[in-house]
């Protein structure tokens, strides 16, 4: 028995009322809750999300529902650090003084 990493995707439900915030448990696990902007973040897995956003929104106590962009953001950066930033000539002076060569 192996080990599986589920993807999974978080979803902003925003509520009139929390009272029915435990009710959501069914689509996900609830992360937080916020009280005073009452909304819920809930995580599912991301097989699951379009059908079960589309049970969400039905709810009558549902004021609107997001997706979170995390994974359609890119999060390796490294490649970028070689190309895209160049020393300027205040550090490669100072790099000079301490002994360091880069």
């Amino acid at each position: 028995m192996e080990f599986e990493i589920k993807s999974r995707q978080g979803v902003f439900v925003y509520l009139y009322h929390l009272k029915q915030s435990k009710q959501l448990r069914r689509f996900g696990t609830i992360s937080y809750v916020s009280r005073r902007m009452k909304y819920v973040v809930l995580y599912m897995d991301s097989a699951d999300v379009s059908e079960n956003v589309k049970k969400i929104e039905k709810l009558r106590f549902v004021k609107g529902v997001e997706l979170s962009e995390r994974p359609n953001l890119r999060t390796e950066y490294e490649s970028n650090l070689d190309s895209g930033f160049k020393q300027t000539e205040e550090d490669c002076e100072k790099n000079n003084e301490a002994g360091r060569i880069v």
